[in-house]
């Protein structure tokens, strides 16, 4: 009996033979993988949304109507003094002689103008010495204007003055200055007050001969002063 093992046995063995070569032609099993270089590496563009690190600056131009004032700055107003001529002048709380007087400009000296009135010829101007202002008037030729008038502000003061009154309660008249005002007598007119503007006056008896002194006083805005003696000496009382 011929035995027949030696013959599968080598079939066995080529047939492993043919299968061991059919995986090794297998593409990819035995390949290594090698790590790319620098330079064959394309870099992954990606769209990144950055905010910026500044803050940028728009010059906004807002054009000037037509017909719209431009108000100069202060540096491009032109200085404006008032000079106290021929004497002292006085500086009065609003702009006319029934305001009362605040200060005084003394003569050879000046100040600056703030403003004019635009109802009358009087100036607002800084009281010497202090932070206050007050008015002075142009109509006076104890007055200089140094600069041009047109180009300070107009301005219009409306607080009224408040009346100041004097009355006579003696049987004679009374003569005033400055003003050559007369005061009648109270027997006579009893509603003899007059208005006086602020000031210094002097009162005389217009009935005597020679109009002696009877009184000095200095009036101020919103008082009432009355004469009770006349220039024999002679006290009287008001009614």
């Amino acid at each position: 009996m011929i035995k027949r093992f030696p013959a599968r046995r080598n079939i066995l063995i080529l047939f492993l033979l043919v299968f061991l070569t059919h995986g090794c032609t297998r593409p990819g099993l035995n390949t290594s993988q090698v790590s790319p270089n620098a330079q064959d590496v394309q870099p992954k563009m990606t769209e990144v949304q950055v905010e910026p690190s500044f803050t940028p600056t728009l010059l906004v131009v807002t054009p000037i109507p037509t017909g719209t004032a431009i108000v100069p700055t202060e540096t491009s107003i032109p200085k404006v003094t008032i000079s106290a001529e021929k004497g002292n002048l006085y500086i009065r709380r609003g702009p006319g002689v029934a305001y009362d007087r605040i200060g005084v400009l003394y003569m050879d000296t000046s100040t600056e103008v703030l403003a004019r009135d635009v109802l009358s010829k009087w100036v607002q101007v800084v009281i010497p010495d202090s932070d206050k202002t007050g008015w002075v008037s142009l109509q006076t030729d104890y007055s200089k204007l140094n600069g041009e008038l047109s180009s300070l502000p107009d301005f219009t003061f409306t607080e009224w003055p408040v009346p100041a009154y004097l009355y006579n309660c003696t049987e004679h008249d009374m003569y005033i200055m400055p003003g050559e005002i007369t005061v009648t007598s109270y027997f006579t007119h009893p509603n003899n007050q007059v208005w006086l503007n602020p000031g210094r006056y002097t009162v005389y008896d217009d009935t005597i001969t020679k109009r002696p002194l009877v009184k000095e006083i200095d009036i101020r805005e919103g008082e009432n002063i009355a004469i009770l003696y006349d220039g024999a000496g002679n006290h009287h009382k008001c009614p």
